[in-house]
C-alpha cells in the first residue's frame, strides 16, 4: 500500500486523507511501532489505545477495525450514529446518546459490547428499513452491457 500511486487509490475511492493516513499505518506497521497481530490480542481498550495513537486512526475506525477485521468481541463503536440511534429506540431514551453515554451504557454489556453493536446495527436496519452503510455502484464506473444469447 505505501508504494501504490495516489491515482489508483483515488480511483479506488479512497481520499487525499484517507490515503495519507494508510501510508501513515503502514510505515508504522514496516517500521515496528506497531504490531497488529499483538493488537488483536490486546484488551478491547489497550488495543483501541494503541490504534487510535497512529496518525488518521480515531475512534470510530479502530472499533470497526477491531470489530469486523479481528472479530474483538468487546470493540464497541460508541460513535456510530446507527447504534447510537439504535440504542435511542432499544432502551427508550429522550435523545440520542453521544459517545461518552453511549460507552457508559455499553459497560453492562461487557464483554459483549461488540456483540451488541451487532445487534443493534441489525435493530436499526429493521426498525428503520435501511441499510446501516448504504451500498451504492461507483460513480465512474460504466455499468457492464448484457450480452444477448444466440439460442439458434
Amino acid at each position: 500500500m505505501r508504494r501504490a500511486r495516489a491515482g489508483k487509490l483515488k480511483r479506488l475511492g479512497l481520499s487525499a486523507p484517507k490515503i495519507k493516513s494508510i501510508r501513515e499505518i503502514g510505515k508504522a506497521v514496516a517500521k515496528g511501532k506497531i504490531d497488529l497481530t499483538l493488537v488483536g490480542n490486546m484488551e478491547a481498550d489497550l488495543a483501541h489505545a494503541a490504534l487510535t495513537a497512529l496518525h488518521g486512526v480515531g475512534p470510530w475506525t479502530a472499533d470497526i477495525y477491531l470489530l469486523f477485521c479481528l472479530g474483538h468481541a468487546d470493540a464497541f463503536p460508541a460513535g456510530d450514529l446507527a447504534v447510537q440511534e439504535a440504542a435511542r429506540i432499544a432502551l427508550r431514551l429522550r435523545k440520542r446518546p453521544d459517545a461518552r453515554r453511549l460507552t457508559k451504557i455499553a459497560q453492562a454489556w461487557r464483554p459483549w459490547r461488540g456483540v451488541a453493536a451487532h445487534l443493534l446495527w441489525a435493530y436499526y436496519h429493521a426498525v428503520k428499513k435501511r441499510d446501516v452503510v448504504p451500498v451504492q455502484p461507483p460513480a465512474n464506473k460504466p455499468q457492464a452491457k448484457k450480452r444477448k444469447r444466440n439460442n439458434g
